[in-house]
């Protein structure tokens, strides 16, 4: 659920990035963090990583360069990642509290088809405890590490992840090039922009 602050005439927006361990998550959002083009010095936030033994959690926040207004409102988008490592779910839960939209980062290496979906079902379970499911809330998938030689098809990888009765938008990428990071991106912030002008923000 969008956060809105009265005093500042922002809506925060957040946006999850899940996947299996080094799927591309954390380089999806530092490519971002690192090319995006934004209204001011001040309009991005500093990148804080939440660090564990072997995996990390990452959070920034920005406001577009064309901050989109709705009924008064700033738009400020939050970008999180989940750790990938399963023994973390507890940190994965926590930090889908209060989930806007979704970009579920997939590994195309061919070894890696278990995990995908195991972590994708994962997804859907923590969703689920927290009363929420993928039917509400707004989504795309990345099909990530495109440019390895070990990658499995992308129709086989829409089979396994996005194969329900609504397709939702699917990308390419190589998240290591900055290729189909920012289509990505842009995409779920349009699904999101479009849900909460369709709702009329409700601020």
């Amino acid at each position: 659920m969008a956060l809105i602050n009265q005093a500042t005439k922002e809506l925060h927006i957040k946006i999850v990035y899940y996947g299996p361990a080094k799927s591309g998550k954390t380089t999806n959002l530092e490519q971002i963090h690192s090319n995006i083009q934004t209204s001011g010095a001040e309009a991005k936030g500093k990148m804080i990583s939440l660090a564990t033994s072997a995996d990390r959690t990452l959070f920034f926040d920005f406001f577009p360069l064309e901050a989109t207004v709705i009924k008064g409102f700033k738009t400020k988008f939050q970008l999180f990642t989940v750790p990938g490592q399963v023994i973390y779910n507890a940190t994965r839960q926590l930090v889908l509290r209060g989930v806007d939209g979704l970009v579920f980062v997939a590994d195309s290496q061919c070894e890696k088809m278990q995990e995908n979906v195991e972590s994708f079902q994962n997804m859907e379970e923590n969703l689920k405890s927290l009363n929420l499911s993928l039917d509400e809330i707004p989504y795309v998938v990345q099909y990530n590490k495109r440019d390895t030689d070990s990658r499995a098809p992308v129709d086989y990888l829409e089979y396994l992840l996005n194969n329900r009765e609504l397709q939702v938008p699917s990308f390419e990428a190589s998240a290591t090039r900055c290729e189909g990071v920012f289509e990505t991106l842009n995409t779920i912030t349009r699904l999101l922009l479009k849900k909460y002008v369709t709702q009329g923000t409700r601020v």
